[in-house]
This record gives structure tokens, C-alpha cells and sequence, in this order.
């Protein structure tokens, strides 16, 4: 029998991440429970689920077998952590872990909270992989426009868009941005700056926008760092765990990256839990000197997030996720570009695999303004699914689990939704 939750309807303590405070307190956006890719509202309503919560319950919600080691862990061994200690747990994730991402380039793997909490270690790690071998001036980290890498405050300082970073005080003197895609700049810069550098941090695929990174950027990306001397870091808090159609999206890479960051995917969307992954030249450079790294948290590296995340790649393999991926994506290709053709509100689609969006236009042919996006996205949501908002237009980011017939309707709820928006006030949805 399921406990009785609180009255969603009542005033509430609870200050909701990235919403004005106006918007706080609404029942038709309070979920209450959810099961294989469909979430209740407090008000009942069953949504079908087009994001797959935020980017990360791959598998659909509710996996038993991913519930089932959690509640063992809770039982056996509660709280069992890697700060100044090892448990087994955590020894055995990180050994799957590097098996699924490749162990013929990987070899260590520190286990972090959070894509933003990783991405700080990210920097203290490249920066200090420098010094040690003797080039401490190595300090510049490059990241892309339209990038996002978490919300603490390294990672703040390495994400893009403007979401507050003055106010708050970021510093970001040792970060620089350039543009996605943009080979000549890349090459210019690192001409330039590249003796300064100690790592460029890349998206495979940049969750603001659905931009795939391009075959001729990552090549010329490769290449300057052999030149140059600086590491790459891929960030695929948002592309990892089939997302993109394989284990990692970078693995397609000719030259892997000297670092991989995973989140999200990691436990199924469970718990709080990412993991940054060490090519075995990195690693080395902190061995061969014995040297400490200057990072650790309370809740990473636990017994029951290390025993959810080797659940969680157990049953990728049981339900051969990234295989389902391939089919599923390989659909959004033919009904996307179909929905292109056969729409005038819908300009472009963007992205990969089974993270796209959709470039939406006013009925003059313009593409539609940011502010209206909150709005379609609503609409959506009243003709039954949940999608993400993204620039001018919306996000689908389905299960990778998803059935053919789920993603029909998931396709019909962003059309009504769409003819929705176009009406006048009041009508409709």
C-alpha cells in the first residue's frame, strides 16, 4: 500500500529550483508518483513523460531491479563512504564502470554528487595535472557557448548562458568561451593561448540547443591537444548511457577523451550521484608522485549509489537500452523531419539520437520568441505529455525504453499542443 502523501494543495515550505517564486505552489506541476514513462500530477492526471525526468531516467521510472538494490545497500550497508576510506560498493561500480566506458582508455574513476560538483573536480583535476608535471601556468579552462556544466560555483563559472554569474560573484577570470563548431577560432585561439591551457570541456551533444558537436571540430580539437599540450574533458552528464545510440556518445571519437564526466543516466535518475572517469596518462601523473587530489564529498561514493549505479548497468544490458536507443532514434529521424516538412510552426529540428528539439515559428514564418516557449509548453502539457522548454521551441528527450506507439503519442501531444497555442486566449486546452 502506498503512504499517503501531504496535501500538494496546501501552502508549502518548499522553494523549487529555477521557478519565480510566482510560480510556486501549483498543483497541476506537483507530481506525485511515476511508473515506467508516465508521471501523476496532485491533481491525478497521468502525463506521458517526454523528458525523461530531467534527461536521466533512461530506463523508465519504477525499475525493480534498480529499487531492489538500493533497498539491499539501505539494509546491509547504510552508509558506507570513499572519504579517507574504500568500500566495496564503490570498488565494483567503478570497475564496471570503466568496462562500459572502455577499459582500454580508462582506468581510475573519482565518484562526485552531482554533473555540476563533478565539473569542479574536473578543474581542480586538470589544473593540478599540469603542475605536477611542471607547467602550474596551465590554468585556463575552455568551455563552449551554450554550454552548461552544472550551477556550483566552478561549474557555474564554466557554463555559458547568462544565468546570474555577476550577481552571484562567479569568478570566471580563468574561463573562456568560444564558439560551438567554429574550427578557425579554435585554432586561432590555441595559436594564441594554447601554452596556457588546461583543458577545453565539451558537451557531444550541448543540452541548450540540441547542437551536436561536429566530426570536423572534435578531429581539430584532437589534434590541437596533441599539439598544444591541453586535455579534453567530455561532458556527458546528459549524452552517457546510451543517450546518443552507444555507452558514450564520445566513444565514436578517433581520439578519446583524457576525461569523461557521467551523471544523470548513472543511477537511473535515482540518486544524487555522477562519476568522472581517468585516461590512464592522467591517472599515472598523480601516482607516479603519490600526490593527493583536494576533493571529496560526504555523499559520493556511497554503498547505495555505487550499488544503484551497478544495477543500473545490469539492466542496461538485460533490456539492451542502447540497442533500443538506435531503433528509437532512428524513428524520431523519420517523424521529426516529416513534422518539418508537414508544418509551417515547426522551422528546424535539432540533435541526436534520442535528445532533439524542435525549432518552432509564429504564423508569419519567424521563429517564435522565448518568452512565448513557457506557453507552447504549457499547451503541451494540457493535451497530455511533458517536454522540455529549449531556444525558440521545445526539447523531446524520450525514454530510451520508449515503445513505437508511446512515441506516436507523445508526437500527437506536441501537434495538439502546437495548434493549441495558436488559438486566441481562453480557447483550446
Amino acid at each position: 500500500m502506498s503512504t499517503p502523501r501531504p496535501d500538494a494543495a496546501g501552502p508549502s515550505a518548499l522553494w523549487a529550483s529555477l521557478l519565480p517564486p510566482s510560480a510556486h505552489g501549483r498543483k497541476d506541476t506537483c507530481f506525485e508518483s511515476a511508473h515506467g514513462v508516465r508521471v501523476t500530477t496532485s491533481e491525478g492526471r497521468r502525463l506521458l513523460c517526454g523528458t525523461s525526468g530531467l534527461w536521466n531516467v533512461n530506463l523508465g521510472y519504477g525499475n525493480e531491479a534498480i529499487a531492489e538494490a538500493a533497498y539491499q545497500a539501505l539494509r546491509d550497508a547504510s552508509y558506507l563512504s570513499v572519504f579517507r576510506y574504500e568500500n566495496s560498493y564503490a570498488r565494483e561500480a567503478a570497475d564496471r564502470l570503466v568496462s562500459f566506458a572502455g577499459a582500454e582508455h580508462y582506468d581510475r574513476v573519482l565518484f562526485s554528487t552531482s554533473g555540476g560538483a563533478a565539473n569542479d573536480l574536473v578543474m581542480k583535476l586538470v589544473r593540478q595535472y599540469h603542475a605536477l608535471r611542471g607547467e602550474p601556468g596551465r590554468r585556463l579552462v575552455v568551455g563552449l557557448r551554450q554550454g552548461y556544466h552544472g550551477l556550483t560555483f566552478g561549474s557555474f563559472a564554466l557554463t555559458d548562458d547568462d544565468l546570474g554569474q555577476a550577481v552571484y560573484g562567479v569568478d570566471r577570470s580563468q574561463v573562456r568561451h568560444l564558439s560551438t563548431n567554429d574550427v578557425d577560432q579554435l585554432h586561432q585561439f590555441m595559436d594564441r593561448h594554447g601554452a596556457r591551457v588546461a583543458a577545453v570541456v565539451v558537451e557531444p551533444l550541448q543540452g541548450t540547443g540540441a547542437t551536436v558537436l561536429d566530426d570536423a571540430y572534435v578531429a581539430a580539437l584532437g589534434e590541437l591537444s596533441e599539439r598544444h599540450g591541453f586535455l579534453v574533458v567530455a561532458d556527458e552528464v546528459a549524452t552517457g548511457f546510451g543517450r546518443l545510440g552507444h555507452a558514450f556518445a564520445s566513444q565514436t571519437w578517433a581520439r578519446q577523451p583524457d576525461l569523461l564526466v557521467t551523471s544523470k543516466g548513472l543511477t537511473n535518475g535515482t540518486l544524487a550521484a555522477s562519476a568522472v572517469l581517468t585516461a590512464a596518462h592522467v591517472s599515472e601523473a598523480f601516482s607516479a608522485v603519490d600526490a593527493l587530489v583536494g576533493h571529496a564529498e560526504t555523499q559520493a561514493g556511497t554503498a547505495v549509489t555505487c550499488a544503484v549505479v551497478v544495477a543500473t548497468l545490469d539492466e542496461m544490458a538485460r533490456l539492451d537500452a542502447v540497442q533500443q536507443a538506435r531503433q528509437l532514434s532512428a524513428d524520431l529521424d523519420v517523424e521529426l523531419a516529416r513534422l518539418v516538412d508537414t508544418r509551417d510552426d515547426v522551422l528546424a529540428t535539432t540533435g541526436a539520437g534520442c535528445f532533439r528539439s524542435l525549432r518552432l515559428a509564429n504564423p508569419d514564418g519567424t521563429p517564435l520568441p522565448q518568452d512565448q516557449v513557457p506557453q507552447v509548453v504549457e499547451r503541451i502539457r494540457a493535451a497530455g505529455a511533458i517536454v522540455h522548454p529549449g531556444p525558440q521551441g521545445i526539447q523531446l528527450v524520450p525514454a530510451l525504453t520508449y515503445t513505437r506507439a508511446e512515441l506516436d503519442e507523445l508526437l500527437g501531444c506536441v501537434q495538439e499542443g502546437l495548434a493549441h497555442h495558436r488559438e486566441p486566449v481562453g480557447a483550446g486546452a
